[in-house]
């Protein structure tokens, strides 16, 4: 008799789910239209490429394809790993990485800070226009004006009869990666701590000044603690990409000259794996870069989690 009542309950509510789900379509159907093409964008160019990490396990060639390539299991992996050119090349991925982690990314967070206490709004729009203009520019521009403005010949060296150029530099080359990608991407952070600012309440603020805060102490007490989730959530996002420091920048600025300190993993793979045919070495290369991501992006969320701080889920 039990059972039979629990049943009857069950479908119940399963007649009672299938309504509201219809309702709730009907209410928000326009708004999943609007999703619909960034869902094919992700599944076409995000999840499908997916069956291509087979190629890894595979002496893929070209003419017959991932069904008729044979396997070789772990044969590129060994390779790769026995390749000291593969270990110089993960040294200088990590160290950029973290050089840009330590500098770049702090650096939004002040100037969005610094921004939020401009009382002037046409001075404060200008500077943010000013600091966001380099974030649409791409590397290829952006790389040919620098290779402009630090030349030797023609560049502001000259005036200070500087002889090497921080491109060509081994010692140099590392901190211009990371001072160029700060003035590029610095506004895009800003403009989303901004925004996040944005969404606090005043009264916050007002409460504090009456109990003689001063505006160091409303940063401090107020400001931070209410976009700390949002630094959170970045800071994971960035520490699970900590292995690709950035193949388009570099791959634009980099030469013969500064490759001991250059060359990533990036690079190294489309140096060695996509110019010379060798797609199943860089396969592998790009699945221990995915899989070391994807746990350096779990252990840091749960990091965060033990530190009372919310995260991704």
């Amino acid at each position: 008799m039990g059972i039979g009542i629990q049943k009857m309950n069950q479908e119940r509510k399963l007649r009672d789910v299938k309504p509201s789900l219809v309702k709730s379509f009907n209410k928000y159907k326009y708004y999943y239209v609007l999703l619909l093409p960034g869902l094919i964008y992700f599944i076409v160019f995000k999840y499908l490429p997916m069956g291509g990490i087979l190629i890894a396990f595979q002496d893929f060639k070209v003419t017959g394809g991932i069904f008729s390539s044979p396997w070789v299991g772990l044969k590129w992996f060994r390779i790769l790993f026995d390749s000291p050119d593969f270990w110089v090349a993960l040294k200088n991925t990590i160290l950029i990485s973290f050089y840009k982690l330590v500098f770049n990314f702090p650096a939004p967070i002040l100037l969005a800070l610094m921004l939020n206490e401009i009382v002037n709004r046409v001075f404060k729009r200008v500077v943010q226009t000013i600091v966001y203009f380099p974030h649409f520019l791409s590397w290829v521009v952006l790389g040919g004006i620098l290779f402009s403005l630090f030349s030797v010949d023609t560049g502001i060296l000259k005036l200070f009869s500087i002889t090497t150029s921080p491109l060509m530099n081994p010692d140099t080359f590392r901190g211009f990666l990371v001072g160029s990608e700060m003035w590029k991407e610095i506004g895009w952070g800003t403009v989303i701590y901004l925004a996040a600012m944005a969404g606090i309440n005043p009264e916050l603020y007002e409460a504090a000044k009456m109990d003689g805060a001063n505006r160091l102490k409303l940063i401090m007490h107020i400001t931070i603690p209410s976009i700390m989730p949002t630094i959170v959530i970045l800071l994971i996002l960035r520490t699970g990409s900590i292995l690709n420091a950035g193949f388009d920048q570099i791959y634009i600025m980099y030469n013969p000259l500064v490759y001991e300190v250059s060359d990533v993993l990036d690079t190294y793979v489309y140096r060695l794996g996509l110019t010379m045919g060798r797609y199943s070495f860089a396969s592998a290369a790009g699945l221990f870069q995915s899989v070391v991501g994807l746990l350096l992006l779990l252990f840091t969320n749960w990091l965060v989690r033990r530190m009372g701080e919310r995260g991704l889920w």
